[in-house]
């Protein structure tokens, strides 16, 4: 069993990515039910927990059904950060979670996220600090670097064990790449064979079928896989991987009446926790994965992320179920 801590998780665990305004808690509610061992929250503003701030609060919502759980925090200021550690101790995670892989402007531009790889000794120091102020594990998602030439993902890992985290996640790309390009796995796998290593390694980055990820087990010998994009209108990932490592086959693709019953569902929780009006409007993103494949769907999609009724939301959906009861979907 993987241990984070003395937390086990599994053998080999699969986790969901913390994704801004997608790991939110209607959709974690669907990822654990299709496999999802380990989750995170969306990252939380540090500035935006000390100061009690609506948004940044609001994402501290976990429910028991979703343990273990990990709350991640992001910032820039090493006294802001240890502080919101704390505040999200006291919400009662698994885990603390420290972004240090975000790679948008807004964020790495200001030395938070992905910024703080141009910076490893405060990287170090901030990280040590946070770990102290907390009892509960700590754990960091990072990047390979910054950008091709500031690659030091060795000593990133090395510093950061010395300094008392418990697991590391790594995305195979630099904060210039962003999500474009191939993740280089080959830079994981340095991490997770060095001899001073101890503790898990968690690869990111390009895992989107169950044939990758057995691969990627295999190939780089990572201790579990962490699913962000692949995941989204799709929780049945996780379970379709877990039973490809188990058996070598695969599982049957949800048919068309279990994506509109999760679709309802997760349209369901997040109506009633955000709202029928933001609740809806979040839902939007989700709805091609959760009918890709459907030939001629089109129209259907473009009434699901125009309306503004959650009533006619369902009845859309059930208009979907019943039209393209008999269709084939397309790999």
């Amino acid at each position: 069993m993987v241990k984070i801590g003395n937390l086990e998780i599994a053998e080999f665990p699969l986790l969901l990515a913390p994704m801004e305004d997608v790991s939110d808690p209607p959709f974690r509610a669907v990822c654990k039910e299709n496999g999802a061992d380990l989750m995170y929250t969306e990252f939380i503003s540090s500035e935006g927990l000390i100061r009690d701030a609506a948004k940044s609060v609001e994402k501290l919502d976990i429910y028991d059904y979703e343990r273990p759980i990990g709350i991640q925090i992001f910032g820039d200021k090493i006294e802001s950060m240890r502080q919101a550690a704390a505040i999200a101790e006291e919400a009662n995670p698994e885990i603390i979670d420290i972004n240090y892989g975000c790679p948008v402007k807004k964020v790495a531009c200001k030395g938070a996220g992905a910024g703080i790889l141009l910076d490893i000794p405060k990287m170090q120091e901030m990280t040590g600090e946070i770990v102290k102020a907390v009892n509960k594990p700590v754990t960091v998602k990072t990047r390979l670097g910054w950008d091709d030439s500031t690659i030091r993902i060795v000593e990133v890992a090395k510093r950061l064990q010395d300094v008392g985290i418990q697991a590391l996640t790594i995305h195979g790309r630099t904060r210039k790449q962003m999500y474009k390009g191939v993740a280089d796995w080959t830079r994981i796998a340095e991490v997770k064979n060095h001899p001073d290593i101890h503790i898990p390694i968690f690869g990111n980055g390009d895992i989107d079928s169950p044939e990758k990820a057995l691969e990627y087990k295999e190939k780089y010998g990572v201790d579990g896989i962490m699913i962000g994009r692949a995941a989204i209108g799709y929780p049945w990932i996780f379970n379709e991987i877990k039973h490809y490592m188990a058996t070598g086959e695969h599982l049957p693709k949800p048919l068309l009446e279990e994506r509109v019953k999760v679709a309802k569902q997760h349209l369901d929780f997040s109506v009633e926790w955000k709202g029928e009006l933001k609740g809806i409007f979040e839902m939007r993103r989700h709805y091609t994965n959760y009918f890709r494949g459907i030939p001629n769907f089109k129209p259907f999609r473009t009434r699901l992320v125009e309306s503004e009724s959650y009533e006619e939301l369902k009845t859309i959906l059930d208009e979907i179920a019943s039209v393209f009861s008999e269709v084939e979907f397309v790999a």
